[in-house]
């Protein structure tokens, strides 16, 4: 590969490692904001308020418009199983990246 060549490729590959790298940064941010209310919902499922909430919606006793993912019966453990998928591929990322130097 001639120089001018090996420069315009080693430089678009900077370009698009930064942009992930930014990218990844900022989806860091919001993950790590996101670990309280992650905590709350664990905490919620099955609780005696999310099982009084689930019995009201299947009794008809709540609005029609109100938004319910969170009473049904596998909304919650699905986004906590996901996060947990995702922490194990960090997990795994960081651990091959560590084995390479």
């Amino acid at each position: 590969m001639e120089q001018i060549e090996r420069i315009k490729v080693m430089e678009a590959l900077m370009d698009q490692a930064a942009a992930a790298v930014k990218g990844l940064e900022q989806a860091l941010d919001q993950y790590e904001a996101a670990q309280t209310a992650l905590r709350s919902l664990g905490e919620y499922l099955g609780s005696e308020e999310w099982i009084e909430d689930f019995e009201a919606d299947e009794a008809g006793n709540l609005p029609a418009d109100l938004k319910r993912g969170v009473l049904s019966e596998d909304g919650i453990y699905n986004l906590l199983a996901d996060d947990q998928g995702q922490a194990a591929r960090m997990l795994d990322i960081v651990a091959s990246r560590l084995r390479q130097g």
